[in-house]
């Protein structure tokens, strides 16, 4: 989600997804699906659903598989999970197994079908963030959950669409 991103200061993406954060139409957003009158009980003061807009907030560094963000106290890498959007990242801590997964896996129902979405490529990214060594996952949505249950969310969504007939992307 970028739709607060011209709030801070420093910014980090994916190069798949700089071009959007810097010129973020509504069409590559989503924000025309989901910024609707109907996403609230009492709609802020001033708000027009035809007016709406994400400001533009360039990215001040383009991250990629197996880059670090360095917090001084700890550091995630960045695992490339395209899927969800082809930009997506995780950030992973190796030595505490905390697993920030964005919209790649969460304990709700996966969105793989948005305009920027490839069910190819979610499986792909599942397959392989499978085995990693996890020992609770912070998701883009829903609550926290540990390492049984993310193997389990993973199966099931890998299952779900080989039985759709879905297939994985032959390189």
């Amino acid at each position: 989600h970028i739709g607060c991103h011209h709030e801070f200061p420093e910014r980090c993406v994916h190069a798949a997804e700089a071009g959007i954060l810097a010129d973020p139409r509504n069409e590559w957003t989503a924000a025309g699906t989901y910024a609707t009158d109907e996403m609230f009980d009492c709609q802020p003061q001033g708000w027009d659903t035809a007016r709406y807009g994400i400001p533009p907030a360039p990215a001040g560094r383009l991250l990629e598989h197996g880059d670090f963000v360095d917090l001084g106290d700890r550091a995630f890498e960045v695992i490339h999970t395209p899927g969800h959007s082809p930009g997506g990242i995780a950030l992973y801590e190796n030595r505490t197994g905390i697993l920030l997964s964005g919209d790649i896996i969460y304990d709700g129902p996966l969105i793989d079908d948005v305009y920027h979405s490839d069910i190819s490529d979610y499986m792909a990214t599942l397959l392989r963030l499978r085995d990693l060594d996890v020992s609770v996952v912070h998701g883009g949505h829903f609550p926290s959950f540990g390492k049984v249950r993310y193997r389990q969310l993973v199966d099931e969504y890998l299952e779900q669409k080989r039985q759709a007939g879905c297939h994985l992307r032959q390189p």
